[in-house]
């Protein structure tokens, strides 16, 4: 600390460096206080492969359901990042997805470019039971969070719901007549694959009772995830997402969302079949292509 104008002016270099670790200091904090430890991620290696063992658990205390579902947008436009829960999750109407049918509907293949890169993405989340974890052994034992996509999802529903006579249904999220799931991750094509995962046999995660109860006690609550509370409202994502395309006040584009959110009007009105052109948008690398949502917008662009 100087105590004198002269002492200030020595200590330039000084000062520096006691900044620099402060401000490192508190991207530290920053980046901790993001991470949420509730959450569990399995590790790849250098090629991109990666091997764990999970059992899925039952809805928890208090709740119906294993699991969630929710729709999201991650993308980087000419205004920057987008990156928000989509109002589709809820059931109700979203400027994005509303945005995006009209562009799917103008029948420009660009514009169709553009909506495949600024779609929604599907995830899920649920209590897992990591079984085994040989990246990070410490985890082996402990109940986590794990969000998880289409094709993971699939495996699921076809575990319940099998294709053959031969095959029994199995309810992969029960304590007693469930099956650990073998996670198998590789790398191909710039995307994590999950394809070669699988079930194991049927068994009973622990043989005591009274650990599988304590098991289900410490299973953290799914519906907070999806409480509107976590939600943005219509107005404000709107306005994050003509930041983010970069649309100003008397932009085309901006004005045919409000003109959707205020009267109504559907996308595929004649007079508003011409999408504007858009800079290219950028969004970050996914872990599978797991995304239904362009169906979503081919119905959407068919309504009347």
């Amino acid at each position: 600390m100087a105590t004198s104008f002269s002492q200030l002016k020595r200590s330039g270099t000084s000062n520096l460096d006691v900044l620099t670790k402060e401000l490192n200091k508190l991207q530290g904090n920053q980046q901790q206080s993001n991470k949420d430890d509730r959450f569990w991620q399995p590790e790849v290696d250098k090629v991109g492969n990666g091997y764990a063992v999970i059992r899925f658990l039952p809805a928890p205390q208090g709740e119906d359901v294993p699991f969630v579902r929710i729709w999201d947008h991650a993308f980087q436009g000419p205004g920057g990042w987008y990156i928000e829960k989509s109002l589709t999750t809820l059931g109700e109407k979203d400027p994005l997805s509303e945005y995006n049918s009209q562009l799917w509907n103008s029948g420009v293949d660009s514009n169709k470019d553009l909506v495949r890169k600024q779609k929604r993405r599907l995830y899920f989340v649920s209590n897992i039971y990591v079984v085994s974890d040989p990246s990070n052994p410490e985890n082996e034992g402990k109940v986590f969070l794990y969000r998880y996509g289409k094709k993971i999802f699939d495996k699921l529903n076809e575990a319940m719901n099998p294709a053959f006579q031969d095959e029994t249904p199995v309810n992969p999220f029960d304590f007693w007549e469930g099956a650990d799931f073998k996670l198998k991750i590789r790398k191909v094509e710039g995307y994590r694959n999950y394809d070669k995962s699988e079930f194991s046999d049927k068994s009973v995660l622990v043989q005591d009772d009274e650990k599988l109860e304590e098991i289900w006690k410490t299973q953290y609550s799914l519906q907070e995830f999806i409480d509107p509370s976590q939600f943005k409202s219509y107005s404000e994502l709107k306005a994050r997402l003509e930041k983010a395309l970069a649309l100003g006040g008397g932009a085309a584009a901006a004005s045919a969302i409000a003109t959707a959110a205020d009267d109504n009007v559907p996308w595929n009105e004649p007079e508003q079949a011409a999408a504007p052109s858009m800079p290219e948008a950028k969004q970050p690398a996914q872990e599978e292509d797991d995304d239904d949502s362009l169906s979503f917008f081919e119905k959407l662009a068919k309504e009347d």
